[in-house]
């Protein structure tokens, strides 16, 4: 432990050129005597560092002096695809694996790429989940996605939609995603068959069996996430409606509506009529989701087909009108 940190010291003064006692404590997370202690450890093993004081000072190494300890450990090599997502290595456990790998590749730079990489950090952030969606924070995501690194079996207590709602299953995990800040893996049963996705939050419990596994020759994670999606998007859509847009009903529902159906309404749209209003088809996927969808854009949208979501809508519409027409201090006497 001390030996990496000695050596993730040298690489921050190699990356950076000065760094005082306190920011290398924060960034090694010990405390500054700590630091004080592994800068003299280095000069003594003959490492050219020296301190300057003063305002603008800190510890640096001589110029021109350059170690070739900058060879990655295996942890820090699988850490690296992870690079533009820190809340996603933190979550997996590679957080400070993440950093180190960082700093080593920071240090065999040149110092213009460098400079660079830098720019490019300040300039550019990833930020994965929606908007409008709390972080996915699953209780057993370290245990899985240790099972995915190991590639052992694990058994575990799953909650599904349909019913039995809790069930208990054996999996080969076989890979993971993030897509949109949640988690899925995607595993074979153990009895065979082919990959599913789970979702990670709706993991309740994890027991690893200690069974090694083969993966499936060729099995590519990013081809299957890709027809998953693709499946996914022809079984949800189960028709389309025809539907009237005013002006500001069609700008809105480029942010309340799903890239699908925009890009739908955007592909049918006909010519505006006097008033400026189009009409477009949206594709749905059962009356209920297509009413509350179309509920998002109140006034500025008519549903013209099919008659059923239009029948739903007209007495939702009743509803509500009878709703709002009630003096709410009439109910609260009452």
């Amino acid at each position: 432990m001390r030996a990496s940190r000695l050596v993730s010291a040298l690489m921050l003064l190699q990356a950076r050129r000065t760094m005082t006692a306190r920011e290398l404590a924060a960034e090694l997370e010990v405390s500054v005597r700590t630091v004080y202690r592994d800068m003299e450890s280095l000069q003594h093993s003959g490492v050219p560092i020296y301190a300057d004081s003063g305002r603008s000072g800190g510890y640096r190494l001589l110029e021109g002096y350059r170690t070739r300890l900058t060879g990655l450990t295996h942890d820090e090599a699988q850490a690296l695809f992870l690079t533009g997502l820190p809340q996603a290595a933190d979550q997996l456990g590679l957080g400070a694996v993440l950093a180190s790998a960082e700093r080593k590749l920071q240090a065999a730079l040149p110092a213009d790429l460098r400079h660079r990489a830098e720019e490019v950090r300040e300039r550019f952030h990833l930020d994965a989940p929606g908007w409008y969606a709390e972080r996915d924070d699953p209780p057993c995501l370290a245990e899985v996605a240790a099972a995915v690194w190991q590639q052992r079996r694990i058994t575990v207590i799953y909650r599904r939609w349909r019913e039995p709602s809790v069930v208990r299953r054996t999996l080969e995990p076989l890979g993971m995603v993030l897509k949109a800040g949640r988690w899925y893996v995607v595993a074979r049963s153990a009895d065979g068959g082919p990959p599913r996705t789970y979702r990670v939050n709706q993991v309740l419990g994890v027991e690893g069996t200690g069974d090694p596994f083969e993966r499936p020759a060729g099995f590519d994670l990013a081809g299957y996430w890709r027809a998953q999606l693709e499946g996914f998007q022809e079984r949800l859509i189960q028709g389309t409606a025809t539907v009237r847009l005013s002006p500001a009903g069609l700008e809105r529902s480029r942010d309340v509506w799903s890239d699908t159906a925009s890009a739908s309404v955007t592909a049918t749209a006909s010519e505006p009529d006097l008033d400026g209003w189009i009409t477009a088809s949206l594709p749905i996927e059962s009356l209920t989701h297509a009413e509350t969808e179309v509920l998002k854009l109140g006034a500025q949208v008519e549903v013209l087909d099919p008659p059923e979501l239009r029948e739903r809508l007209s007495r939702t519409a009743v509803e509500l009108a009878a709703r709002y027409h009630t003096d709410p201090r009439a109910r609260t006497r009452s």
